[in-house]
């Protein structure tokens, strides 16, 4: 079990490796330059190259069952969720095979209004809700995967 974080621009590291310190869950910081992570055997990192999108690519190589993954990013989601991941994006909300079917496709018909000149504006900004439904997701995620590992479902 173990915590891959998509790290070059996520907002909620500090509270993920606090949430990691109590269940002793291992934290990766990936990123493609150097992130200052705390003295600590649970957080480690892994720096890839800057090649485009080599973070993604390592997290998708790197993850698998009992892994969760803290993205934003819709299509690596994808990726992680086929490997068998749990994913998490920073305000809380889970990526699900359910959901991200929908997700991909709003994507898309976001970059398509915007390649077409509309002005439409991003994403709302990260609120102290977000980071509050995140610690709540997080302690759930980890809380069953815990469980599941103990009964050796993982």
């Amino acid at each position: 079990m173990r915590i891959l974080i998509d790290a070059d621009a996520c907002p909620v590291k500090e509270e993920t490796y606090k949430v990691s310190a109590r269940y002793k869950v291992p934290v990766v910081i990936v990123s493609n330059q150097i992130i200052r992570i705390p003295q600590s055997a649970l957080v480690t990192r892994q720096i890839v190259s800057d090649a485009f999108d080599a973070a993604d690519d390592w997290i998708a190589e790197n993850c698998g069952k009992g892994s969760v993954v803290i993205t934003a990013d819709i299509l690596l989601a994808d990726r992680c969720l086929k490997a068998g991941a749990e994913v998490l994006a920073p305000n809380g909300k889970p990526f699900t095979t359910a959901s991200i079917g929908g997700a991909i496709a709003t994507r898309a018909i976001m970059a398509d209004l915007r390649a077409g000149g509309d002005q439409i504006g991003g994403p709302a900004p990260f609120s102290k809700q977000d980071r509050s439904r995140f610690l709540s997701a997080l302690d759930q995620v980890l809380t069953r995967l815990v469980r599941a590992a103990q009964s050796g479902q993982l």
